[in-house]
């Protein structure tokens, strides 16, 4: 059997960190995934699926994610029950994952090193490299 589940989007809202009574990070978050084809109305539609995260990923997720970044979250899907404040049962679906990639940078943040912006010129086009021929191997 196998339970797999690869979802690319971006964060509806900050990471929530928690910690279990005994003291295991625990952080939720909720990822705006678009469909791959269009409705009648030829729109895409977007699925909100709730993630789950533990431990030094979960602490990681916190501190460096926020609303609007776009991620990869690769785990299983979980299906619990339990009961609300008003003794209704109720069932949630969730993604439970065990490894989580940020795909882009905080905004005003900046790689160290050469980053893409390093390329550009003034007019924020790519800056041209001088070559002789004689340096190519081939």
């Amino acid at each position: 059997m196998l339970n797999k589940v690869i979802l690319i989007g971006r964060l509806t809202r900050d990471p929530e960190l928690r910690y279990t009574p005994n003291g295991v990070a625990v952080t939720k978050f909720t990822l705006a995934v678009d469909r791959t084809f269009k409705n009648r109305q030829g729109e895409r539609e977007t699925d909100f699926v709730d993630v789950v995260v533990w431990q030094k990923q979960a602490e990681n997720c916190a501190s460096f994610l926020g609303k609007g970044r776009l991620v990869a979250a690769e785990g299983r899907l979980q299906i619990r029950t339990y009961e609300d404040k008003e003794g209704i049962r109720r069932k949630v679906a969730e993604v439970v994952a065990e490894n989580v990639k940020f795909l882009d940078r905080a905004k005003g943040t900046q790689e160290a090193g050469m980053g893409a912006d390093s390329l550009k010129g003034e007019e924020g086009f790519s800056k041209e490299i001088d070559f002789n021929d004689d340096d190519v191997p081939f």
